[in-house]
């Protein structure tokens, strides 16, 4: 599966909407390539308080729900439709469910790929 490809599955899904009073939802993306060639894609919830969580994170949550933990390619989008990569916070919980999640390949901006290892060049363990 290209980057392409998961663009248009993680932009598909954008729908940012409001949840509640405070709360929003759906104004990020993203889309995950399994090692095994599965896709998974989720959405951002964002809340007060540090309630919510990334759209990594619930992608990364639907492939772990489904069993399986490798990552072989990642992209997020931006409600406007710009690809941006993930947080500090996405970028260490990719590294931590798999000890090969360091080879997957992270689109962060249109035409630039990475791995993780790229964006965490220095272990903290």
């Amino acid at each position: 599966m290209t980057f392409e490809e998961l663009y248009d599955i993680a932009k598909n899904k954008l729908n940012p909407r409001k949840l509640s009073k405070e709360s929003y939802a759906g104004s990020v993306a993203a889309a995950i390539l399994s090692e095994k060639g599965n896709v998974y894609a989720g959405v951002c919830i964002d809340t007060p308080s540090s309630m919510g969580f990334c759209a990594e994170h619930a992608a990364i949550a639907a492939m772990i729900t489904a069993g399986e933990n490798r990552i072989v390619k990642m992209i997020a989008v931006y409600k406007d439709g710009t690809i941006i990569p993930p947080c500090g916070r996405c970028r260490e919980f990719i590294k931590q469910i798999h000890e090969d999640n360091q080879k997957c390949e992270v689109m962060v901006r249109k035409d630039t790929v990475a791995t993780i290892d790229d964006l965490l060049p220095f272990q903290w363990k």
